[in-house]
């Protein structure tokens, strides 16, 4: 399982709202009135007042830790859970879309605002298309991943010879290079989904056996653009409509593994 950042992040921001909450209806006008008592005994004029009415009033350092922290990860918590998200790529299956290293924005309001860690829907804004790229939870390990969605509830998919078909109909493949141009590995192809391009990858030593999928209601068929190398719906199922994240829309800085610097040269949309 993975490190479960929104549930901290939701945990410290209550832990902190609460506390700045109990400090402001019992503790602070507590600390008030004994300053108030010991500022009535000692006169106003007293040169002893301030320093003696100073650590009454001084907030517990829990209190003032929470009373920092509470509007910084309220805003935190806000953006990252309607609005938009980082994200850093971590595997190859979305080779030549998305490369290793690459920290991408997520939308997050895109297919409706949800629930911090429960996920649940508040409100309907859009719903997954064909083409799209999308974070979501898979059925079979509590993570995130990204794919590209190739088929929504009632489609029928058909994968055959490395060729896409959807409802019967075979999504146009270009080909545009191969990979190194000597000795190839890999074909790099154009292929368009719903009219919309994006490139992929296939790789020239492995087969595909034809199979195919009707995709049920509420769920979304999901496959990486590194198509011989990507652990997708072909085979561990669909994503769920309950477990989408949001809609990946940018790239907005990469930076290889190991000892190196993040670079901005590379920026751009997600297709």
């Amino acid at each position: 399982m993975s490190f479960n950042f929104p549930l901290i992040l939701s945990l410290a921001t209550i832990i902190t709202g609460l506390i700045w909450m109990l400090d402001s209806i019992f503790l602070r006008p507590k600390r008030r009135a004994a300053a108030e008592v010991v500022r009535s005994k000692l006169g106003g004029d007293s040169p002893d007042l301030e320093a003696t009415t100073e650590p009454l009033l001084k907030e517990p350092l829990v209190v003032e830790y929470s009373i920092s922290f509470f509007p910084v990860l309220a805003i935190v918590l806000v953006l990252r859970s309607f609005l938009f998200e980082p994200f850093q790529i971590p595997t190859g299956s979305m080779i030549p879309t998305l490369l290793v290293g690459d920290f991408i924005v997520v939308n997050k309001y895109a297919y409706g605002l949800r629930l911090p860690v429960l996920g649940t829907k508040i409100l309907d804004v859009d719903s997954p298309k064909n083409g799209e790229v999308m974070v979501f939870i898979p059925p079979h390990k509590d993570d995130y991943y990204i794919k590209r969605v190739i088929g929504i509830p009632g489609d029928k998919i058909r994968y055959a010879d490395k060729m896409l078909y959807i409802n019967g109909v075979a999504q146009s493949q270009k080909f545009i290079a191969q990979i190194p141009p000597n000795r190839p590995q890999y074909l790099v192809f154009e292929e368009k989904i719903s009219d919309e391009a994006h490139l992929i990858h296939k790789n020239v030593h492995r087969g595909a056996a034809p199979e195919e999928w009707i995709v049920p209601e509420g769920k979304y068929f999901m496959m990486g653009d590194n198509r011989d190398l990507s652990s997708d719906s072909r085979y561990w199922g669909y994503a769920a409509e309950e477990n989408i994240v949001g809609k990946a829309v940018g790239v907005w800085m990469h930076k290889d593994p190991g000892l190196s610097l993040p670079t901005f040269s590379n920026d751009r949309w997600i297709k």
